[in-house]
């Protein structure tokens, strides 16, 4: 039996793509110096795509593939995948959520005590001898007992919510309703008001056209200045030229983000502000959950042409 034809819009590390190749005929859209001819070259063959949570697949892409079936995305987040297009032409759509959790809400947390704390600068303080020349480090900002707010409880907020009540904070936080998984937290419905409620706001609901710009200048200003955004979500669920106003001019206390529009070419205002800690989206990026994620990706694929139950379907 053949192979089928998959497209490959972004690479994979070896030990995903040794396997891809064994079971499925790739095509790397990503080597392609022409990504237009390329499709044009290939686009009748392929049978699914292989994506990245960041790269997607637009609409342009999935049409230059009329045979396409299944679209396998490495990452939880689906929202640069056409979903309307998937849904006109009864495209399957599968993702990799839960292996990555709790690495995700391990960043986030380890952001907010790192950006409290101080402890990049610290760092430096050390290494460049400011230790020896100038004495003890500037004073920083207590963590424990603080208000957090968590901007959607779902898999990964919840599982930030759970270590953040080992510091003892007082948790809130806005869904589409109560969960009552998170009885002992405070149900905030405006995403205002949970904002005004907390000392770190933790953006971790899923992105879509409804959620775009969710933390916009009236949440960002109902943190205040001695607040904290934490973003392990998508960029597009905050409005970054709001957002950098904030941060330049002290309304905002302070940031710790994971994701940017335009990544990895991020806005270059980010690089001069000291109240902003940047990670390079890398909050799933551990050895352990890169390569469950990866499996995920096979196994999506394989269920899909072995004519088995998708295990974790979007669409």
């Amino acid at each position: 039996m053949s192979k089928p034809d998959i497209l490959q819009v972004g690479p994979y590390p070896e030990w995903d793509q040794i396997p891809l190749q064994e079971s499925f005929h790739m095509h790397k859209l990503f080597e392609a110096s022409d990504a237009g001819a390329f499709l044009s070259s290939v686009g009748e063959s392929v049978r699914g795509i292989a994506t990245r949570g960041e790269l997607g697949a637009d609409r342009a892409m999935i049409e230059a593939c009329p045979n396409v079936e299944v679209i396998s995305v490495y990452g939880v987040g689906f929202d640069a995948v056409d979903l309307q297009v998937c849904r006109e032409r009864n495209i399957r759509v599968t993702n990799t959520p839960d292996v990555l959790t709790n690495d995700v809400a391990d960043l986030g947390v380890a952001m907010m005590l790192a950006q409290s704390r101080g402890l990049v600068g610290a760092e430096t303080w050390v290494r460049d001898g400011s230790w020896v020349e100038k004495g003890l480090y500037p004073l920083k900002s207590r963590v424990w007992g603080k208000k957090a707010g968590i901007l959607g409880l779902g898999r990964i907020g919840f599982e930030v919510g759970k270590r953040l009540a080992g510091f003892d904070l007082d948790i809130a936080y806005s869904d589409i309703g109560p969960k009552e998984y998170a009885a002992d937290w405070t149900f905030v419905p405006d995403a205002v008001e949970l904002a005004r409620h907390s000392d770190f706001l933790f953006v971790t609901l899923a992105a879509s056209a409804e959620t775009r710009h969710i933390v916009n200048s009236q949440v960002i200003e109902a943190i205040g200045p001695q607040g904290m955004v934490i973003n392990i979500s998508r960029a597009s669920n905050i409005d970054e030229n709001a957002l950098l106003d904030a941060l330049e001019n002290g309304r905002l206390g302070a940031a710790a983000l994971d994701v940017f529009e335009g990544e990895p070419a991020l806005n270059p205002r980010f690089l001069e502000l000291n109240n902003v800690l940047l990670q390079p989206h890398h909050a799933s990026g551990t050895v352990e959950t890169r390569k469950a994620m990866g499996k995920l990706v096979r196994d999506n694929l394989k269920a899909h042409f072995d004519g088995r139950e998708l295990l974790t379907p979007v669409l």
